[in-house]
């Protein structure tokens, strides 16, 4: 070969190279809508929502008395309904645009700037419209949850008003201190002692909601005094199948945080469900005091170890998900009994008691038991492999969200009370809300 066609060669080699270099950068760094992801996080996100509607409805449903089961159902329908119009208006972009440390901007409020092909940076491989509606699942649940405490006494009026405000002051800057772009428990960390974690909503959706329902308790007050039988369960296998389904439906909670069909999926299911040893143990207790396992007791205690092990799904093995388990069935069930009792306040349906009490410790355990190998977001390991500061980050950071909760929840609470006041009439409260309320009844 001459050496004028030597030269040539290298020359449209280097012009070649130059111009598929940066498409191989760009395929490497510019992330693709994963079809298989985006299946399964469809699917996860239909899951969350049967954990609501009707989950949720039939589990609190089943446990009020007759008179009052068309209410709870209305209050869990229409937060679902109020939360899909705000999420999109409002919610998502205070939590997930890129804001600062506390709160996000507003560039994508109305969903502006979402596309059909978009993908949010935490969103891994799927659209971001999937991403949207999988977290306004979760933030549809919350206040939900926090009703079942008042779920005798509240206004149909005044929860609105509650859940929409709720939602925004307390449930947004939450999230997004924890997921949000540099959110600062999330991102940044407390105290030096690194990131705060919460793999699917441990303290996001249950410390939150669960201590608002102890806060809405002081605010409301106790129930008007019933008859034994006038106050009872209504129906026990609505409870059940409610249960049943909140269970199925925590598949998707916590399998759906990895925002991915892979490894860290099929982990965080795993833990989940062999949490369920908190359902023995709170059986276990019940059985000891009281004579005899109640089904009440033993679906609390079921529902008890899927809220403790949601923080701590996709962090730790299989060990850890049995401690945490066994840990909270006989804590939440003590909360639920003796310091209940102890203290005197009116949690209708254990609200606190369970998602509460049970959300910090999951939360707090984590950092005990999270596995450097299983935590593949940082790597980081918890206190059983000699990190001492992941146990602090989680002590500090529960503390946070409870300290912030409560008193904004108090204040929100206290200035709907003032204004459009929270409690039904003694009448209302003693004859039932169904028929005076929704005029319709069972």
């Amino acid at each position: 070969m001459s050496p004028q066609n030597q030269a040539l060669r290298l020359l449209s080699t280097f012009i070649v190279t130059l111009l598929i270099l940066p498409s191989l950068a760009l395929a490497d760094t510019v992330p693709t809508i994963h079809s298989g992801d985006t299946a399964w996080m469809i699917t996860a996100t239909a899951f969350v929502l049967m954990m609501l509607i009707p989950g949720l409805a039939l589990f609190y449903g089943g446990l009020v008395r007759k008179e009052n089961v068309l209410a709870i159902y209305a209050q869990s329908f229409a937060t679902s309904c109020i939360i899909c119009v705000l999420w999109v208006v409002v919610g998502y972009t205070l939590v997930f645009s890129e804001g600062n440390l506390f709160t996000g901007g507003l560039s994508n409020l109305f969903l502006k700037n979402v596309k059909i092909d978009s993908i949010n940076s935490a969103a891994g491989t799927i659209p971001e419209t999937v991403y949207v509606m999988f977290q306004m699942t979760f933030a549809a649940i919350t206040p939900a949850l926090m009703l079942g405490s008042i779920a005798d006494r509240i206004k149909f009026s005044s929860m609105i008003v509650m859940v929409a405000t709720w939602s925004i002051v307390v449930y947004c800057p939450i999230a997004h201190w924890l997921w949000g772009p540099n959110g600062f428990l999330g991102s940044v960390g407390v105290f030096g002692f690194g990131p705060v974690l919460d793999y699917a909503d441990g303290l996001v959706v249950h410390v939150s909601s669960g201590l608002s329902a102890l806060v809405a308790v002081i605010v409301m007050g106790k129930r008007k005094p019933l008859g034994k039988s006038d106050s009872a369960p209504y129906n026990l296998v609505y409870s059940l199948i409610g249960a049943a389904l909140l269970w199925v439906g925590w598949t998707g909670f916590n399998a759906g945080s990895a925002v991915s069909a892979g490894n860290n999926a099929g982990m965080a299911m795993l833990v989940s469900y062999v949490a369920a040893t908190a359902a023995l143990a709170w059986m276990a207790m019940e059985w000891k005091s009281k004579g005899k396992p109640s089904i009440v007791g033993i679906i609390s205690g079921s529902v008890a170890g899927l809220v403790a092990i949601t923080p701590a799904s996709g962090l730790v093995g299989l060990q850890g998900a049995l401690i945490i388990g066994l840990a909270v069935g006989i804590v939440c069930f003590i909360g639920c009994t003796t310091i209940k009792e102890k203290f005197g306040y009116d949690d209708s349906l254990d609200a606190f008691g369970v998602h509460g009490i049970g959300g910090a410790l999951g939360s707090i355990l984590t950092g005990v038991f999270v596995v450097k190998d299983i935590n593949s977001t940082n790597h980081i390991g918890g206190l059983l492999e000699g990190n001492t500061k992941a146990l602090y980050a989680q002590l500090a950071g529960t503390g946070i969200v409870v300290v912030y909760t409560f008193v904004a929840a108090f204040i929100l609470f206290k200035i709907i009370d003032k204004v459009m006041g929270l409690r039904v009439s003694e009448e209302v409260e003693l004859n039932g809300l169904d028929e005076h309320l929704h005029g319709n009844k069972v």
